[in-house]
């Protein structure tokens, strides 16, 4: 099963569905209603930190290169790129015709301007560290650097000349990510914490324009008649109605509602798949638990092992999911490539664990005899722990399950805390609770995108996993340049991450969702995004 997955994630980028050749249908001029999760926490560029957030980002603002139907990474507002000698300084050219919403020109600037305000240690970026890829952008975030100093300069309005710290062969897909798109200096400034949140004052260079936002309830986005790109946008408008409940999605859906959306009750996908209205496309995404590692008990690895090894990963991804997931054997997900796609990164990296089923009782042995070495036999003197989640999106039966497993097990109790998205997202990185559910998708095809965030500067480390010879290795990966060498580089850092189990893997991804029949044209990448501006209704 696992091997099917690595060859389905390798086939591409992006799974598209279109509906071939042919005259536009008559209801092409019909808007598109969607959802994919509840309020977000923000939709600053600088500031998000969450895959709905980066979502809605891409509909208003398009980076220097973004991705086709197909999945390649194509000029965006950059309509062309250099590359120096020795892969370390690109030069982008901006298009003469690349407009913000309000009819003004995007120019180099407006990037030197965003890069530097997303680096600044002051704006708190979670996504700061996508900058230390430029030169002296870690410099400047962690050690107090001069922000001018930072590796991007506007040579004139159209042309932006980046310099990197190290060769980095997946540049072009960095530049795509929505905390590097273009902002109006003149616009932020003027109101930093609430430029967002008004239309009027949030102003964008992508295919839309964001014309409502009813907080709890939608986003409205239209079509932006000043982006250069504007003759392919089919769908005229596109509303995102916030919504967290499972069941008033599919209710929503039913009743003609929604035509699009992700987070149905994982009891109803079989049900929602046999009828044709359910797809599960792939994700390069790995779902795993925060067990925090600076407070007691976690801060024991004898412990962390034995709450991972305690948990039936078998039984929350046929019995709790039922959306094909993967058990999770490692932290880095099937699908990206090695030094080679064959094997990829994850098969050539091996387990670290069982997770064949008939195993499953010999992982709970091993889990009671860590727990007594730890100091708690049977549980004895275990104090009652806090498992911490968002509610919606089926979070709630994964939890209970882990919670019976754990009291079945180990007899450790457990006190499971739900919270609102927006709000779980800070008290999770606030170290609230012990075990916190947490979930990564991949940026981009690489390791990095996995690996880089377990560092201990990483605001986005919410287990507080902390280990020198760790951040050394990734920080070696960084700069080296034989691909062999930095694959084993990322190779030692996840040995050391899963023997001292950091977090704990559950599964790796799927992305079920709920699509009307008629529905054609729409992209929904492995790396998580949706885009659909090229959609349309038969």
């Amino acid at each position: 099963m696992k091997r099917i997955l690595a060859l389905v994630l390798s086939l591409a980028t992006i799974i598209t569905v279109f509906a071939g050749c042919g005259s536009p249908s008559s209801n092409d001029t019909k808007g598109i209603t969607a959802s994919i999760a509840s309020e977000p926490a923000s939709i600053d560029p600088s500031l998000n930190k969450s895959l709905d957030g980066g979502t809605y980002i891409n509909y208003a603002f398009e980076g220097l290169t973004t991705y086709d139907k197909e999945g390649k990474i194509v000029p965006g507002t950059a309509e062309k790129w250099d590359v120096s000698a020795d892969n370390k300084v690109y030069t982008f050219h901006i298009r003469k015709d690349a407009k913000w919403s309000d009819g003004k020109a995007v120019t180099a600037n407006d990037f030197v301007y965003s890069w530097k305000r997303a680096v600044d240690p002051k704006t708190a970026s979670d996504y700061a560290y996508y900058l230390y890829f430029v030169k002296n952008g870690e410099a400047i975030n962690t050690n107090g650097a001069d922000i001018n100093t930072l590796g991007i300069k506007a040579i004139d309005d159209n042309t932006l000349e980046v310099t990197l710290e190290n060769v980095c062969p997946f540049f072009t897909e960095i530049v795509a990510f929505p905390t590097l798109v273009p902002l109006r200096e003149d616009v932020v400034s003027k109101n930093p914490d609430k430029w967002t949140l008004d239309p009027k004052t949030y102003i964008g260079n992508g295919p839309y324009v964001m014309t409502d936002w009813k907080h709890s309830s939608k986003l409205v986005f239209e079509k932006n008649e000043n982006y250069w790109g504007k003759d392919n946008v089919v769908a005229p408008k596109i509303e995102w109605l916030l919504m967290n409940d499972p069941n008033a999605i599919l209710g929503a859906f039913k009743n003609k509602q929604l035509s699009f959306a992700r987070n149905i009750p994982h009891d109803e996908i079989p049900a929602e798949k046999d009828a044709g209205n359910l797809q599960i496309f792939p994700q390069l995404g790995t779902y795993y638990l925060d067990l925090l590692n600076t407070k007691a008990p976690f801060d024991n690895p004898k412990v962390r092992k034995a709450v991972s090894l305690a948990i039936d990963r078998n039984y929350i991804t046929e019995k709790v999911r039922k959306a094909g997931e993967t058990p999770a054997s490692g932290f880095v997900p099937y699908g990206i490539a090695d030094v080679s796609q064959d094997p990829d990164f994850r098969t050539k990296g091996g387990d670290f664990y069982s997770v064949k089923p008939e195993d499953y009782e010999k992982n709970v042995a091993e889990a009671k005899k860590l727990l007594a070495e730890a100091g708690y036999p049977d549980g004895k003197g275990f104090p009652k722990i806090t498992f911490g989640l968002n509610t919606g999106s089926g979070h709630e039966a994964v939890a209970e399950a882990i919670q019976q497993q754990l009291k079945t097990n180990l007899g450790i109790e457990v006190e499971i805390q739900a919270q609102e998205w927006n709000v779980f997202q800070e008290s999770r990185k606030n170290g609230l609770f012990d075990i916190a559910r947490d979930g990564w998708i991949g940026d981009y095809m690489d390791p990095s995108t996995f690996m880089d965030l377990i560092t201990s500067n990483n605001p986005q480390n919410n287990s507080k996993y902390n280990n020198a010879a760790y951040d050394k290795a990734i920080a070696d990966a960084r700069k080296e340049t034989d691909p062999a060498k930095r694959m084993q580089l990322y190779h030692d850092a996840e040995n050391l991450l899963m023997e001292e189990a950091g977090v704990a893997p559950l599964f790796f991804y799927t992305d079920p969702l709920i699509i009307d029949k008629n529905l054609q044209d729409y992209v929904v990448t492995k790396l998580g995004f949706i885009y659909l501006q090229w959609a349309s209704f038969k």
